[in-house]
């Protein structure tokens, strides 16, 4: 069994043995196991974190799906932070399953991940997810996001062939939580980026979940949206409609914009996020512009209550 234990008197050269040696399985379980506290004091510690980062980036290709590693191409550099204070770098090429460490990272790459060395560690033994671990700003991403959540969706459960965490699938109760005290420039960011999509499928696609059929059981509405903030210009267009207790989504191509709608809501992707996680009341978007009405303001508002919005844990 692989006992980070060891590491608390491990010199350098220890801890290099320790992670070439190290049965993947058993310290994939082992990590899981430590509490961030003492994990932290295990490897963050200035003489052994060098060893312990590249020791595991020399063997991410075993804690990887290898048809989801296929498909990788690109370059990823890591910037490991402490308390904002940049600690390392260390730069990875992907190239149809294969991965080598770049010993000098170059200053132009695909895209850049900015994190803290405990959530590195979390993120690669499939713990987090990192697409959450972005929308709260706890994971920065510079460049390509599609690559970055890619990357983040590689690793293998323990023992088995199937990935830890899919970074796209998103449940919202586990965004209203990670949007708590988010600032609005991050999540306008995010939302400028590649993951946008991602998240405002999952939201909509998800959204009839949430309906309370009581109170939707006599509704009869048909709400549009109209997402602004791609960075291409387009506007992201969805239909909502809730009949005998139901609700549907339509999107995109399948928007039929000759169809009756009692309302349409113009807003930033951002404040729409907020708005179906429990973060922006609806009544406070209007007021303060955030949210645009265009028809029936009543239907619009009534139509958050007969969706029972998830709430943060």
């Amino acid at each position: 069994m692989s006992d980070l234990s060891t590491l608390r008197t491990a010199t350098p050269d220890d801890a290099v043995t320790f992670f070439a040696e190290a049965d993947p399985v058993e310290l994939v379980t082992a990590v899981v196991a430590t509490s961030d506290d003492d994990l932290l004091e295990l490897i963050g510690r200035d003489d052994i974190r060098p060893a312990a980062i590249a020791g595991i980036l020399a063997r991410l290709h075993e804690y990887a799906v290898p048809e989801r590693l296929a498909l990788l191409t690109g370059v990823v550099r890591i910037d490991l932070e402490r308390r904002g204070r940049l600690l390392e770098q260390h730069a990875l090429r992907f190239d149809g399953g294969a991965i080598e460490l770049v010993a000098d990272p170059p200053d132009t790459v695909d895209v850049v991940l900015r994190t803290s060395i405990l959530r590195f560690v979390r993120l690669v033994s499939g713990e987090r997810n990192a697409g959450l671990e972005y929308l709260s700003g706890k994971l920065d991403i510079e460049g390509d996001a599609d690559l970055a959540l890619a990357v983040g969706g590689i690793f293998r459960i323990p023992g088995a062939d199937s990935v830890a965490v899919d970074p796209t699938a998103l449940d919202p109760v586990d965004v209203a939580t990670a949007l708590a005290g988010v600032p609005d420039d991050h999540l306008r960011r995010v939302m400028a980026s590649g993951f946008r999509p991602v998240v405002l499928g999952e939201i909509f696609r998800r959204l009839p979940d949430y309906v309370d059929e009581r109170r939707a059981a006599k509704v009869d509405l048909v709400i549009g949206f109209r997402l602004l903030g791609n960075p291409s210009g387009e506007v992201d267009r969805y239909v909502v409609r809730v009949a005998d207790g139901a609700a549907s989504v339509s999107s995109g191509e399948a928007v039929d914009e000759g169809e009756r709608r009692d309302a349409t809501v113009t807003c930033e992707a951002a404040d729409y996020l907020r708005l179906a996680t429990g973060h922006l009341h609806p009544l406070t978007g209007v007021l303060k512009g955030r949210l645009k009405v265009k028809g029936d303001r009543a239907k619009a508002l009534q139509l958050s209550s007969v969706i029972d919005i998830p709430k943060a844990r």
